[in-house]
C-alpha cells in the first residue's frame, strides 16, 4: 500500500515525500481512509506508530481547497511539547499547500499569542484545553466553523484534570462535526466523554503491548526522595555508561539532573519541551550516534519518543500510569531483544509501583546497591573536577572497554527468580542484597457500546461528511 492509494492528493503527497515517508505504517493505513469518508474515530495507539499523521494528513486533504481565514479544524494536546510537535508534524505536510498552520499553549505569552491569532488567522489550529480557552474568553478565536476535532493522548489529558476544560470545549463547538480520537487507554472518565463527543465511531486498535519483552531485565531500587540523584551516579559509575534515557517526572527535575550528569563528566543531553523539532531530532541522533550518553526525558516528552534500541532505561520516578512502564521499556531492547530497566522508588511511590506490578502480574524485584549509605545525609553531585580523570574517562566515546553491563546491579534473589521468567533470572550478582521489606511475588487481579445515535447515510470515499448534529 502507498500514501496515493489511500486517496490523498499531490501536493500533500508532495509534502509526505519531503519529510521523509516513503509507506504508510499500520494505523495510517486503517485511519485515514476511514477519516476521509467522514467517519468519527477511536484510535488506541501509542508513540511511534505514526498516528500524528494519521490524522493530520487527512486532515489537510479536506482543508487543501481552502483559501479563507476561517479556523476549520482544532488538534487539542494535552501538553506544550506535544501541541508543539504536531504542529511542527503538520507543517511538514502542508509544505505544498496553501493550509495555515498554528499552535497556541499555556506557558507562552498570551498577548503574543492573541496577537498571532487576530493577525494572522489560521485554517489549523493545534492547542492546549486551558489556553483555548483564555483565547476564546478573549474573543480573538471563531469556532463556528470548525468541522475538525482531534483529541490527541485523550487520556493523558484526562489524567492531567483536563476533563473539565474539554466538556466546555465541546459545549462551544458546533454539534455538526467529526471528532477523532487518539488515546493509548481508555479510563472510566474518557470513555463517559467520549460517548458525549463522538458518534458511532470506527475503532483501530493497535493493541499496545501490556507486558515488556522477556529479555528485559528489570529491578526496582527502594530509595529516599533526596538520595536518588546520589543513587543514580554510583550506580552509573559502577556500569558502562552508554544509549541511555533516564525519565523523570518533570521538566525542571529533567532540566536538574541533566546539568548535574554534566557536571558529574556524562555526555548528558536534556529531551523536554524544545522550542523546535530540530532542537529534539538533534538530541536524539546524539544519542544514536553516541555523541550523547544519556538523553535525560520528562513524562511529558516520553510518550512521542521514537527511538528504540537502547541499552538501558532508567526511571527516575516512578511512572504514574502503568501502561508508560511497560511503553518505556520498550524503548529498551535490541533486536536480540535484551536490556535493562531499572526504577528508583521513593517510600512516596510505593503506591505506583504497586500499581505497575498489578497490570504486570507479577511482582519486579527490589534491590540494595552494595555499599552505599542509604541513611547518609544527601549532598549535591561532585563535580566532574573534583573526581579527576573519572569525567574524562566517561565522556563519549572513551568508555572503559571493561566497566561491565549495568544489569549486574540488579539481579533478584533466588526467592523472586523462581517467579520469573527464565530470561529474567539471572544469577545474584557478587553482592547484591535484596531490599528490605521486599514482598514476596504474587500475581495481581487479571486486569461499551457507544449509546445509539442516528448517523446520516456516509458519504462516499474520498466525499465529504455529511453534517452530524449532536444533543448538548
Amino acid at each position: 500500500m502507498t500514501f496515493a492509494s489511500l486517496g490523498l492528493p499531490a501536493p500533500i503527497l508532495k509534502g509526505i515525500r519531503a519529510a521523509g515517508l516513503s509507506e504508510p505504517t499500520a494505523i495510517q493505513s486503517k485511519s485515514i481512509p476511514s477519516i476521509l469518508e467522514g467517519n468519527d474515530l477511536i484510535a488506541a495507539a501509542q508513540s511511534g506508530t505514526g498516528k500524528t499523521a494519521s490524522y493530520i494528513l487527512p486532515i489537510l486533504a479536506r482543508l487543501i481547497e481552502s483559501t479563507s481565514p476561517r479556523l476549520r479544524a482544532l488538534v487539542l494536546a494535552p501538553t506544550r511539547e506535544m501541541a508543539a510537535y504536531v504542529e511542527t508534524r503538520a507543517r511538514d505536510y502542508a509544505r505544498f499547500t496553501r493550509v495555515r498552520v498554528g499552535v497556541v499553549f499555556t506557558g507562552a505569552p498570551l498577548a503574543a499569542q492573541e496577537r498571532m491569532l487576530r493577525e494572522q488567522p489560521v485554517n489549523l489550529l493545534v492547542a492546549t484545553p486551558g489556553r483555548l480557552l483564555e483565547l476564546h474568553a478573549r474573543d480573538c478565536l471563531n469556532f463556528e466553523d470548525v468541522e475538525l476535532l482531534v483529541l490527541e493522548e485523550a487520556d493523558r489529558m484526562v489524567a492531567l484534570g483536563l476533563a473539565p476544560d474539554l466538556r466546555k470545549l465541546l459545549k462551544l463547538l458546533p454539534e455538526t462535526r467529526q471528532t477523532l480520537l487518539f488515546s493509548l487507554t481508555m479510563p472510566p472518565e474518557l470513555n463517559r466523554l467520549a460517548k458525549d463527543a463522538l458518534i458511532e465511531p470506527m475503532r483501530v486498535d493497535m493493541a499496545p503491548p501490556t507486558k515488556p519483552a522477556a529479555g528485559i531485565t528489570q529491578a526496582i531500587y527502594p530509595v529516599p526522595r533526596d538520595l536518588k540523584s546520589e543513587l543514580l551516579d554510583e550506580m552509573l559509575s559502577r556500569s558502562e555508561v552508554r544509549s541511555t534515557i533516564v525519565f523523570t517526572r518533570t521538566r525542571t527535575s529533567a532540566e536538574r539532573l541533566a546539568r548535574l550528569l554534566q557536571r558529574r563528566g556524562y555526555a548528558a543531553a536534556v529531551l523536554d519541551e524544545h522550542p523546535s523539532q530540530n532542537a529534539r531530532e538533534q538530541a536524539l541522533d546524539d544519542l544514536r550516534r553516541g555523541r550523547a550518553q544519556i538523553l535525560v526525558a520528562s513524562d511529558a516528552s516520553a510518550r512521542s519518543l521514537d527511538v528504540t534500541g537502547l541499552a538501558h532505561v532508567w526511571n527516575f520516578d516512578v511512572p504514574q500510569a502503568p501502561e508508560d512502564y511497560v511503553h518505556r521499556l520498550g524503548r529498551a531492547g535490541r533486536a536480540d531483544p535484551v536490556g535493562d530497566a531499572f526504577t528508583l522508588m521513593s517510600p512516596e511511590e510505593q503506591k505506583d509501583a504497586d500499581a505497575i506490578e498489578r497490570f504486570l502480574g507479577r511482582t519486579v524485584p527490589r534491590v540494595m546497591l552494595p555499599d552505599f549509605d542509604y541513611e547518609k545525609r544527601p549532598s549535591e553531585l561532585r563535580t566532574a573536577a573534583v573526581e579527576g580523570d573519572k569525567g574524562s574517562r566517561r565522556a563519549a566515546g572513551g568508555l572503559p572497554a571493561a566497566a561491565g553491563r549495568i544489569a549486574s546491579l540488579a539481579r533478584p534473589t533466588a526467592a523472586s527468580a523462581g517467579r520469573e521468567s527464565r530470561a529474567q533470572a539471572a544469577a545474584p550478582a557478587r553482592g547484591a542484597t535484596p531490599a528490605r521489606g521486599s514482598a514476596p511475588g504474587g500475581n495481581g487481579p487479571r486486569p461499551r457500546p457507544s449509546r445509539p445515535k442516528s448517523r446520516p447515510a456516509r458519504p462516499a470515499r474520498g466525499g465529504t461528511a455529511a453534517p452530524r448534529h449532536r444533543k448538548k
